[in-house]
């Protein structure tokens, strides 16, 4: 059996994030995926309003940098729950739950795009500064980053060579 889902949205507000009592991360947030050639009567794109969560970093992440009308790539399962709402009626949820949740779009793009759609997209005091990360930046929210072990070159074949790899005729 299979269960997967790849989903490229926008999200259609602020991530929520919120901890549990044994103070995990959880962040609740919906993302808008446009309905490839499907039109409206009146002619708008026709989108699907899907509910996802995010747990442990990668909750955290997303509240930290992610923004209303952030551009998303989000891995996952569907999951489906049920609970008893204040009237003692039972309710199904059905939402993906995010195994990893990537921002599709640079610092820049972002920024860019809230000055013309008139909603402000506010990086500031956290961390995603000019000089903290560089605009290309595309964060992946799955697992940490792993350390990078030091290197030592002087063994190598080509150390003190003058050999250029920073040119852009690189077939990789």
């Amino acid at each position: 059996m299979i269960n997967r889902v790849v989903l490229v949205g926008r999200l259609t507000k602020d991530v929520e994030v919120r901890k549990t009592p044994s103070n995990l991360s959880v962040a609740s947030f919906t993302v808008a995926c446009d309905r490839r050639g499907s039109r409206g009567q009146d002619g708008q794109q026709q989108a699907d309003f899907i509910n996802c969560v995010a747990w442990r970093q990668t909750a955290d992440f997303l509240g930290q940098y992610a923004r209303k009308g952030a551009l998303v790539g989000v891995d996952g399962r569907i999951q489906t729950r049920s609970y008893d709402n204040r009237d003692g009626q039972k309710v199904y949820v059905t939402e993906v739950l995010a195994d990893s949740v990537q921002l599709l779009e640079s610092r820049a793009q972002s920024e860019a795009r809230s000055q013309t759609t008139g909603y402000q997209n506010s990086y500031q005091n956290s961390g995603y500064q000019s000089g903290g990360y560089q605009d290309s930046y595309q964060p992946s929210y799955s697992q940490p980053a792993p350390q990078q072990p030091a290197r030592d070159d002087s063994g190598l074949d080509f150390a003190g060579s003058s050999l250029d790899i920073s040119s852009d005729d690189l077939p990789f």
